[in-house]
């Protein structure tokens, strides 16, 4: 089972952005796909957030706070 923190950083290494129009299926449905693209590892997600972090920095913070504040809500309003 996914936690949240494991959700969140798939979801960072989604075309998804804090300015689209976002609703939870829509972040439920971008997760989904991304972990398909990873064969289903999340772990090959947090490789891409690692180098993301590397690459970006200055964007990473507030790319976290953003998607795990989306997945919170998201996966709150699913249950």
């Amino acid at each position: 089972m996914l936690t949240t923190s494991d959700l969140a950083q798939v979801l960072f290494t989604s075309p998804l952005q804090p300015s689209d129009d976002l609703s939870p299926d829509k972040i439920r449905t971008a997760i989904d796909d991304r972990l398909c693209s990873c064969d289903g590892d999340a772990a090959v997600c947090v490789a891409y957030v690692a180098q993301e972090a590397g690459d970006h920095p200055e964007s990473f913070a507030s790319r976290m706070r953003w998607a795990l504040n989306a997945v919170t809500t998201a996966y709150r309003q699913a249950v």
